[in-house]
């Protein structure tokens, strides 16, 4: 059985301290002169949800970069409910200002576990405030993110989000996803394997190969 996202999936920008520190010196730039007071969101579009195991094919010519982040899932009664691992899948771009949604809307640009796991596991949202989660290509160590250094923690990021929007049960709300040191965030190609893994949580496996010319 292969699970998919019921609602909308809706991931966070800048949400990570070392990712913030690197964007700062830009945020006094054109369009916006000021830095964002508010949680940046974008969605993840049907279209990219990739059950886990599948394999994705990459853009011709394009960067692709994999992205680790946690998962809230909303239940009934409109706060989280379960919690998930996804890779959240980009091609490479140099600007948040209106990213087009070819960047992040390609095809199985959303790797998925095969369930969620219900927060009462998990020890609730407390349980997470220290999860660290590992990303690995071919089974080599590329990246650790851990929640810690959140900018908006996760009952603050729900807070603010509700401030302007209403969380319906079945949507799934990203945390956001931690860059490299050098801005960038692991690279895939074709042939390329991508786990990402935390405690508690099943993990999300993702495999990469060439486009095939249509």
């Amino acid at each position: 059985m292969s699970w998919t996202p019921p609602g909308t999936v809706y991931g966070t920008l800048l949400n990570f301290r070392g990712e913030w520190a690197q964007w700062q010196p830009r945020m006094q730039d054109k369009p916006y002169l000021a830095p964002p007071k508010a949680p940046v969101l974008y969605v993840k579009t049907a279209n990219t949800f990739a059950p886990h195991g599948t394999a994705v094919a990459l853009p011709t010519g394009e960067a692709v970069e994999a992205a680790a982040s946690l998962g809230l899932l909303i239940g009934g009664d409109g706060q989280p409910s379960h919690a998930l691992l996804v890779n959240d899948v980009s091609v490479a771009h140099a600007s948040y200002y209106r990213p087009p949604m070819r960047f992040r809307n390609r095809d199985g640009f959303l790797g998925l576990p095969l369930e969620p796991t219900p927060l009462a596991a998990l020890g609730g949202l407390d349980g997470l405030a220290l999860l660290e989660i590992e990303l690995r290509i071919h089974g080599v160590h590329k990246q650790t993110t851990t929640l810690r250094d959140l900018v908006r923690d996760i009952p603050a990021l729900l807070r603010d989000v509700a401030e302007f929007m209403t969380l319906q049960p079945g949507d799934v709300l990203l945390v956001g996803s931690e860059a490299l040191p050098d801005g960038t965030r692991p690279r895939v190609a074709a042939g390329d394997a991508v786990e990402v893994s935390a405690p508690g949580l099943k993990p999300v496996l993702q495999r990469f190969e060439e486009e095939v010319p249509a």
